[in-house]
């Protein structure tokens, strides 16, 4: 058997819908956000499922739980896997930093892994927090299934360690719209990508909203 590792990033809040910067930030979801942990729950937990691991922060918390009600499973809360910190960014939307953080803002966007938003984050430094919480991961389970609920930015950065991915391209080359699944299989040959960003657990309604 195999281990694998389903992220899931959190369902829709204000700051996503309006595609506002929310890393330290801790919104609730909204109406729909609470629709889209309920369909993940509603597919997903027949699934035999070995453990759960959670941002705690209360949009993730809120996307596990109905999952982790229907099959009476613990959530294991790790500071980790919390969203990058946008440090001045925080709730602005992205017309908002390109004029008054322009700059810092040009910079991020050529070279995330070692430049942070103004008083933020880097990618680097999302991937060695991060990091801890999955080698934690593969040194207690062998296989089976681990569900792990996170967020937009270190879903993506998570991604680009395991598969070997340049972290300064995290933002254009991994997805993860809201509420979506990545699927990465460990064996014998390393980790291996099986899916990335699915979204077929929503509604065809919930998946066309907009936002990021």
């Amino acid at each position: 058997m195999s281990l694998r590792i389903y992220f899931l990033r959190h369902g829709q809040t204000p700051f996503s819908r309006e595609n506002s910067y929310c890393g330290a930030l801790d919104p609730e979801l909204t109406d729909e956000g609470i629709q889209m942990a309920e369909a993940f729950a509603i597919a997903y937990q027949a699934t035999p499922w070995t453990a759960v691991f959670v941002s705690p922060m209360k949009r993730t918390i809120a996307t596990a739980k109905p999952l982790c009600d229907a099959i009476a499973i613990d959530m294991q809360l790790r500071d980790g896997l919390k969203e990058i910190k946008y440090g001045k960014w925080e709730g602005e939307t992205v017309e908002a930093v390109q004029i008054n953080y322009s700059e810092d803002y040009v910079k991020w966007l050529a070279e995330p892994a070692w430049n942070a938003p103004t008083g933020g984050e880097t990618a680097v430094e999302i991937a060695n927090r991060s990091s801890s919480v999955i080698t934690e991961i593969l040194q207690h389970y062998t296989d089976g299934n681990v569900l792990v609920v996170s967020h937009k930015a270190t879903i993506r950065i998570i991604l680009c360690s395991l598969l070997g991915v340049d972290l300064g391209r995290f933002r254009t080359r991994i997805a993860a719209p809201v509420a979506s699944v990545s699927v990465v299989k460990f064996d014998r040959h390393g980790p291996l990508l099986e899916r990335l960003g699915d979204r077929n657990h929503l509604s065809e309604a919930l998946r066309n909203l907009q936002g990021t």
